[in-house]
C-alpha cells in the first residue's frame, strides 16, 4: 500500500503537470479511476487512536499537550481554557480541560464520556478518543476502542502496571487493536529513572505475552512537561526511541487492512428506473475487506445465490476495481434479489453462515442480561431478531479466569454467550477478520445499544 501511495502521487503530478484529460487515453475511465484512487489514498492517511489508563494517569493532559504543541487549538478556545485553568495565576495552562468537556468531568477532574478530538499535522490526520479511566465506565472505553487503529495505554511511573492497566489491555486484546503504545507517564515524578522505566517494560511484557498482544511500543514521558511528546527530552538521554508524535505520524496502518478476504456489505439498492437508466440496478455499500473487480465470481449471502460482477463503480464512474475500505457500487450480471444487509463475498472464500453464534460481548446496559432475553442484532446493515440462549462464562478482566454457571451479566461485564438468530447471518470470527466479525445487540423496545459483540 505504501508503494501504491508513492505511485499515485507521482501519477497525480503527471496528470496536472500536462493537464491530461480523459480524451487523451484509449480507456476513457483511466484518468477518473486514477483520480478516485488518489483521493481515496489521501483520505486514508488517517489514524484513529484512543487513550486509556487509570484515573489521574494523565490521559486528558497528554491529549491537551499533543493539541497544544502541534498548534491545533483555536485562539478563542485557548483563551477560554486559560480563564478556567486552576493555575492561571502562575501562567500555567490546565491542558486536561481541552478534552474534559462535560461539566461533571471538570467538577470531579475525571473523564466520564469518550471525548473525541480532531487534529492534523503535515504528515497525517488524527481522530483521538479520550476514554474513561474509572471501572464503571468500561463500556465507554469499549465504544471508543472499537474503531481504533492504535491504543495508548498510560501507566503512572510511580504506580507501574496496575489493575486498570490489565483491564484496558485485556479489552485491547479482545478488540484486536493492531498497535499498542504503553506511555509511561509522570517520569518527572520518579526523576526520569531508567530503572523504573525498564521495570515497567518487563512487567507489561509478561502480561502482553499472556494476552497475545503484539506490536507494543514503550515511551517514557511527562505529559505535563512535554517530555518525549512532540520533541525528544533532554531528561531521558538513555531513551533512543521515537517521540509519541513521530510514532503516530509514521506508524504503518495500511497493512492492518485485510485485502485477501472479499466482503462487501450492501447498504442500499439503486434503481433509478429513468428513461436513460431503465434497467439499471446497482448495489451501494462498503468494501469491508478484500478487492472487487469486474468478472469476479461472487455469492450473495446469507441466501447463497451465485452471480458474477458486471461492473464496479465509484463516484458514478466505472472503475477497474475497488478495495477496502472504499465505498462503491457493484452491478451483477444476473437479475437476482439483493437487499440491504446482504453480504457479497468471493465464491471461493466464504464466511460462516449460521443462526447460532458464539460471541464475546461487553454488556452496556443497566438492566442485566438474562438468558432467554430477546434483542435485535445488527451486523453492518443487517438487522434480525435474536435470543441470548445462554451465558457460557464470564471473563474476569483482572485475572483472565473464566467463571462458569453465570445466571446473569451486569453493566460492564464481559461474557461469552450463545446467540440464536431468527434468520441466518454471514460473519467471520473477530480474531481472523475484525471488519466482519462484530455486531451490536439492541433493545427492541427502547432501541438502545445494550452490548458490543465479537463473534468467535
Amino acid at each position: 500500500m505504501k508503494q501504491l501511495h508513492v505511485l499515485y502521487h507521482s501519477l497525480e503530478q503527471i496528470i496536472y503537470k500536462y493537464n491530461l484529460k480523459e480524451r487523451d487515453f484509449d480507456d476513457s475511465h483511466c484518468v477518473s479511476n486514477l483520480k478516485s484512487n488518489i483521493s481515496y489514498l489521501k483520505n486514508m492517511d488517517l489514524l484513529r487512536f484512543i487513550t486509556a489508563g487509570s484515573v489521574d494517569d494523565g490521559k486528558s493532559t497528554l491529549i491537551g499537550r499533543l493539541l497544544y504543541d502541534t498548534d491545533s487549538i483555536k485562539v478563542d478556545q485557548l483563551e477560554t481554557i486559560l480563564k478556567q485553568s486552576k493555575n492561571k495565576s502562575e501562567g500555567e495552562i490546565d491542558l486536561a480541560l481541552f478534552t474534559d468537556g462535560l461539566r461533571a468531568e471538570r467538577e470531579q477532574g475525571i473523564t466520564i464520556d469518550v471525548a473525541y478530538k480532531y487534529f492534523n499535522t503535515d504528515k497525517r490526520k488524527f481522530i483521538i478518543a479520550d476514554a474513561p479511566g474509572h471501572i464503571q465506565y468500561t463500556r465507554n472505553m469499549v465504544t471508543g476502542a472499537s474503531n481504533s487503529d492504535l491504543i495508548i495505554i498510560l501507566v503512572d511511573a510511580r504506580q507501574g502496571v496496575i489493575e486498570q492497566t490489565r483491564r484496558h489491555s485485556i479489552i485491547a486484546s479482545l478488540l484486536a487493536i493492531p498497535h499498542v503504545v504503553v506511555a509511561v507517564n509522570k517520569m518527572d515524578m520518579v526523576h526520569y529513572s531508567e530503572a523504573v522505566f525498564n521495570d515497567i517494560i518487563a512487567d507489561y511484557t509478561r502480561m502482553s505475552e499472556q494476552l497475545n498482544i503484539k506490536n507494543v511500543t514503550f515511551i517514557p514521558m511527562s505529559a505535563l512537561n512535554g517530555d518525549n511528546i512532540v520533541k525528544p527530552s533532554s531528561h531521558t538521554p538513555w531513551y533512543t526511541g521515537e517521540t509519541l508524535l513521530n510514532l503516530l505520524e509514521t506508524i504503518n496502518i495500511s497493512n492492518d487492512i485485510n485485502h485477501t478476504d472479499p466482503r462487501f456489505a450492501v447498504q442500499y439498492v439503486i434503481r433509478p428506473q429513468s428513461d436513460d437508466l431503465h434497467d439499471y440496478r446497482g448495489y451501494a455499500g462498503k468494501v469491508v475487506s478484500g478487492v472487487y473487480k469486474k468478472g469476479d465470481l461472487v455469492t450473495i449471502l446469507p441466501e447463497g445465490i451465485n452471480s458474477e460482477i458486471e461492473a464496479v463503480e465509484i463516484n458514478g464512474e466505472e472503475v477497474e476495481f475497488a478495495f477496502a475500505p472504499q465505498s462503491a457500487v457493484i452491478r451483477l450480471k444476473h437479475d437476482i434479489d439483493v437487499n440491504r444487509g446482504n453480504l457479497i463475498a468471493s465464491r471461493s472464500n466464504l464466511p460462516t453462515v449460521s443462526q447460532e453464534i458464539q460471541a464475546m460481548i461487553c454488556w452496556m446496559d443497566t438492566k442485566p442480561l438474562i438468558p432467554g432475553n430477546k434483542y435485535l442484532i445488527q451486523a453492518h446493515g443487517k438487522v434480525v431478531r435474536c435470543i441470548v440462549k445462554e451465558i457460557n462464562y464470564k471473563l474476569d478482566v483482572n485475572t483472565l479466569v473464566k467463571h462458569d454457571n453465570i445466571e446473569q451479566a451486569g453493566l460492564n461485564d464481559i461474557v461469552n454467550v450463545t446467540i440464536k438468530t431468527a434468520s441466518p447471518i454471514a460473519f467471520d470470527s473477530y480474531e481472523s477478520l475484525r471488519a466482519n466479525g462484530g455486531a451490536i445487540l439492541i433493545d427492541e423496545t427502547a432501541f438502545t445499544t445494550v452490548a458490543g459483540c465479537m463473534f468467535q
